[in-house]
């Protein structure tokens, strides 16, 4: 695959009032960070905000969090490529967000965690606290870190001419100012005013291009009618609908409802009824990606069908360069330097969440405060520099960057995804069956994994071909199937888990106070969980209900 960094348009033809919006988004953005690196940020409020955030500033955080330069990047060159069918990822997570607001936050609200390793440890043991951290931050190096950088750099030599190296090390130093010094609140303030600007930024542009096109009809007769319909056979290459719908939701539910990124968000929530309405606020934003970057990769593949059948990860950023006036463009750019630096800085927090809180602390139980976030520091410096050296590895997975993003998550989630789903639904399932399926799952994902990197397009014949060919969605749902039938029988097989591990963390023992005074102390039973009222219920209810039947229009209409 190309992924080149060369854009035949050149550098973006920037004014003085481009570089006025520029230097005015820098200017905010850092001065979100130095605010709240003034207000106590060497403390663990460092890592949650001080559980004080509302829901306007979570959706927004979620939102901006998830959509960053690989969206950019690699949803608008899957839009050049096949059309809206990588669509299906944004939808889908509209309805998924909602199953993290009302079906998995009380519980992790209940049980008063920082991280998600450590839910799993009050659920099952240690053993699974350590997998879940190990695998988090090795995903966290092959996937957002890694694609980030690499998709920014693509960006910045577009638009600003700058080679991989210097782009690299200008996302990683900027970003890393404001969300090393300010922590979890800075991350989160900054990402609503970044959410503004990316949005705002990406809908300008589809305009822009649906009038070079000629409009919706000009652009229907432009590009291959299958581009506009978003369910594809079982036998797609890319987006087959049974992997869709049977395989895209396990990516789903891991990355947006047990993934550190997006849930340290909801865990900062003021009570149980702002992070729901978080979560639908996220959902509704997560409506508008198909239409500003599916559409102008589309538009790009239209106007520009040659260069796109080369790259179309070039898509968007030869759109910025070539379509967006000049006064513009200063506006385009801090929107995507507002998707790239919302993302890092995302990820950067929460690696160092995981490894302080999920490592250091369990070594160094009496260290203080200001040394657990030191450390934190530390650990985020060195995620990157690994993430630096992969990124020449990753053509070797998928020619389209969205794809190779989504694959190696779908090596990553199906195990995870099963024992965070039986593990509060049903109380019989234990830690003995948890790590074991979580292993078994281990091996799985890394063997397809490593073999993707080894024959690198180049199929083997037989059981091996089969294995590393098969469709990346419809090989997460048989990593799903095979880790939920080992988690089963081997929790049946080994001793019920005991009241501490099971109640308050259950369905089924939800109203249970059993000995947990004794196990958890008070705050256990203190959460903010049960703090929603009946008309922030209904309220709440009613604009889910709404949400699910806006996706369920578009599916229908994009069939």
């Amino acid at each position: 695959m190309p992924l080149t960094l060369l854009l035949q348009a050149g550098t973006a033809r920037l004014v003085t009032i481009d570089y006025v919006v520029l230097a005015l988004y820098f200017l905010i953005i850092f001065a979100i960070g130095w605010y709240f690196s003034r207000k106590e940020r060497n403390t663990t409020d460092y890592f949650l905000a001080g559980r004080d955030v509302a829901w306007w500033a979570i959706g927004a955080s979620l939102f901006s969090s998830n959509i960053g330069s690989e969206h950019f990047i690699g949803l608008a060159g899957s839009g050049a490529a096949t059309g809206m069918a990588a669509g299906h990822f944004e939808w889908l997570a509209s309805v998924i967000v909602l199953i993290l607001g009302w079906v998995f936050v009380p519980f992790y609200l209940r049980s008063n965690v920082y991280t998600m390793p450590e839910f799993l440890e009050r659920r099952y043991n240690s053993a699974c606290r350590t997998y879940l951290a190990s695998i988090s931050l090795i995903a966290y190096i092959f996937t957002k870190i890694a694609v980030a950088v690499f998709a920014g750099a693509i960006v910045l030599k577009a638009v600003l001419g700058w080679d991989m190296v210097t782009s690299s090390l200008a996302l990683v130093v900027a970003t890393g100012i404001y969300t090393v010094a300010g922590g979890m609140a800075a991350v989160i303030y900054t990402e609503v005013v970044q959410t503004v600007i990316l949005v705002l930024g990406a809908l300008v542009l589809m305009f822009i291009g649906l009038e070079q096109v000629g409009g919706w009809a000009g652009l229907q007769a432009k590009v291959p009618a299958e581009f506009f319909h978003m369910m594809k056979p079982s036998t797609d290459k890319d987006f087959p609908w049974t992997g869709i719908f049977f395989g895209a939701p396990l990516l789903g539910i891991w990355y947006w409802c047990t993934d550190q990124v997006i849930v340290q968000r909801v865990l900062s929530a003021k009570d149980i009824a702002h992070a729901k309405a978080g979560t639908i606020f996220a959902g509704f934003l997560k409506v508008l990606p198909v239409f500003m970057l599916i559409v102008p990769g589309m538009i790009a593949r239209a106007l520009y069908p040659q260069e796109m059948a080369t790259d179309s990860n070039a898509a968007f950023p030869t759109l910025v360069v070539r379509l967006m006036p000049a006064g513009l463009q200063g506006v385009m750019v801090a929107a995507m330097l507002a998707a790239l630096m919302s993302s890092l800085a995302s990820v950067f927090n929460s690696s160092s969440t995981i490894f302080t809180m999920d490592f250091y602390k369990k070594f160094r139980p009496d260290a203080s405060e200001k040394q657990l976030v030191n450390v934190g520091r530390v650990a985020t410096v060195l995620m990157v520099i690994l993430s630096l050296a992969w990124i020449p590895f990753m053509s070797r997975i998928s020619g389209q960057l969205w794809i190779y993003l989504q694959s190696v998550q779908a090596y990553v989630s199906p195990p995870i995804a099963v024992v965070f789903l039986l593990g509060i639904f049903w109380r019989r399932i234990n830690g003995q069956g948890a790590i074991t399926s979580l292993l078994v799952g281990f091996v799985l994902g890394a063997l397809r994994f490593i073999l993707e990197v080894v024959y690198a397009g180049n199929l083997p014949s037989g059981f091996l071909g089969w294995f590393v060919g098969m469709n990346f969605l419809h090989f997460a749902v048989l990593m799903f199937v095979v880790c939920l039938m080992i988690l089963v029988l081997v929790s049946l097989l080994t001793p019920a888990p005991g009241p501490d591990k099971v109640s308050g963390l259950t369905f089924q023992t939800i109203e249970e106070k059993i000995s947990m005074l004794e196990v958890e102390g008070p705050s256990m039973l203190e959460a903010p969980a049960e703090s929603e009222s009946p008309a922030q219920k209904r309220l709440n209810m009613s604009l889910a209900g709404a949400l699910i039947m806006t996706v369920i229009a578009l599916w229908i209409y994009f069939a």
